[in-house]
């Protein structure tokens, strides 16, 4: 595994004797700075969502009637002010099969996170809406707090749910909701979204599974273009086949076999600092791509995507797991050469077996040609964070961040990281048998990272192969 030491991807000196200090745990050294939480049972104006998605979990039952869940949040962006984000929830309720009713949508909100001062703790630790465009305080998860995805033109060359008279899941004899129809709102059921970036022109590119697909709107989330799909690159030593990329639940698979397994599409996706060149992480391996090391379902593929040219470059590299790890769940980039990605299992604190492996790296492409393997470092063990002041008030000093789904992290400066849990909604057990709530952490690295502080501009060709620092 080609993991390096936290000292390569920081700046400072200050590393040996901090290791030293804490028995050589690099991760203990990061600290929870602010906390807050988004109660499980949050939800936004909207038709009646879940009612293909069984009876429900937690003591929390489906469905919910004219109003939609806000949560299983997937990506993160900064928001309208500066203590404000966007927040994108991902197609609902997990499946193609039962999320036809789950609109897609970007939220606007603002944590008040618990902190610690010197006259104590302050913060209620609580989640506010706020007005999309404004960042102004808000009451309610109302219309004026997000966008909805929408195709009004017809841009996307498929069949979408708000074509049909009833919803294609279930016995497919309920209507589809008149505003879904009327605003051709794009649901859970068209596309499974992950990941969203800006580009340079202020434009939405979100990746997403059931292709995998980049889809492309404009600031209040229509589409713009057709979708765009993944080009099958054989890389060396891989013995894939096929054109293009494709799951099982790609809308254009007719008799093709896929070569991805389902939901392993695009969970992650990094933008270059000059907002041109779309990174895109594979959560899964692409059938063959084993053959290049002989590992099993280790080797995910980071692609690039030139927003200026609408197309992949044919640069691809290779993200390898480690022996714990089994998903990963976000990418994001300090620079035009290293990410943050979230690396993780799904063993939570009530599995009764297994240990949670929650860890967020950073990868590194200086130097690595189309084809090779990203260098890794450990930054964060999301299961080993100092917390001497208990933000969270569970009564310890070390937190600790076991759910599930971990799909969420955002550079708020050099030394500080925003991360979010994506709680499944109505799904338990991350932490207990309780329908899991949405967990917002303020985490302040041991050293700096080597942060673009500005753009490299338009025409920014983003080359890494012999790349020095």
């Amino acid at each position: 595994m080609r993991v390096q030491t936290v000292r390569n991807i920081v700046t400072g000196t200050a590393f040996a004797a901090m290791a030293s200090g804490l028995g050589g745990s690099a991760a203990f050294a990061n600290e929870l700075t602010g906390f807050a939480m988004m109660p499980a049972n949050t939800f936004a104006e909207g038709p009646t969502s879940g009612q293909f998605a069984g009876a429900g979990a937690g003591a929390n039952a489906l469905p919910l009637l004219n109003k939609q869940p806000v949560q299983g949040i997937s990506a993160v962006l900064a928001g309208p002010t500066d203590d404000s984000f966007y927040v994108m929830p991902d197609n609902g309720f997990g499946a193609k099969t039962n999320s036809a009713d789950a609109l897609l949508r970007i939220y606007a909100l603002k944590p008040d996170f618990t902190v610690w001062t010197r006259r104590g703790l302050r913060g209620s630790g609580t989640v506010a809406p706020v007005s999309f465009r404004s960042g102004r305080e808000l009451t309610s998860f109302s219309a004026d707090s997000f966008i909805s995805l929408s195709d009004p033109n017809r841009r996307l060359g498929f069949t979408l749910v708000s074509d049909m008279a009833t919803y294609p899941n279930g016995d497919n004899t309920i209507p589809v909701d008149p505003s879904i129809r009327a605003n051709h709102l794009l649901t859970g059921s068209d596309f499974d979204i992950e990941s969203v970036r800006l580009d340079s022109r202020g434009h939405f590119w979100f990746g997403e599974e059931f292709g995998p697909f980049l889809v492309e709107t404009d600031a209040r989330g229509k589409v713009l273009r057709s979708e765009v799909h993944l080009p099958n690159v054989v890389l060396p030593g891989s013995t894939t086949t096929g054109t293009e990329v494709m799951s099982p639940q790609n809308p254009y698979l007719g008799s093709l076999t896929p070569n991805l397994r389902g939901s392993n599409g695009f969970e992650g996706m990094a933008v270059s600092p000059s907002g041109r060149y779309l990174y895109p992480l594979l959560e899964g391996t692409v059938t063959g791509d084993d053959a290049i090391n002989g590992t099993v379902f280790k080797n995910l593929r980071i692609s690039k995507f030139d927003t200026k040219t609408k197309s992949y470059t044919g640069e691809t590299w290779l993200y390898e797991l480690e022996a714990d790890g089994t998903n990963i769940g976000d990418m994001t980039a300090i620079n035009d050469h290293q990410f943050l990605v979230i690396e993780r299992n799904g063993v939570t604190a009530t599995s009764t077996s297994g240990t949670p492996f929650k860890k967020i790296f950073v990868a590194d492409l200086t130097g690595v040609p189309s084809g090779g393997f990203a260098h890794k470092t450990e930054l964060v063990d999301l299961m080993n964070i100092s917390d001497p002041h208990d933000l969270n008030g569970d009564g310890q000093t070390v937190f600790t961040f076991p759910y599930v789904t971990i799909e969420s992290v955002l550079i708020l400066e050099p030394s500080t990281l925003l991360v979010i849990n994506d709680n499944n909604y109505p799904g338990t057990g991350g932490r207990d048998t309780n329908s899991d709530h949405t967990e917002f952490l303020k985490i302040r690295l041991d050293q700096r990272l080597d942060v673009a502080r500005d753009c490299h501009g338009e025409d920014d060709d983003g080359d890494h192969e012999g790349h020095d620092r």
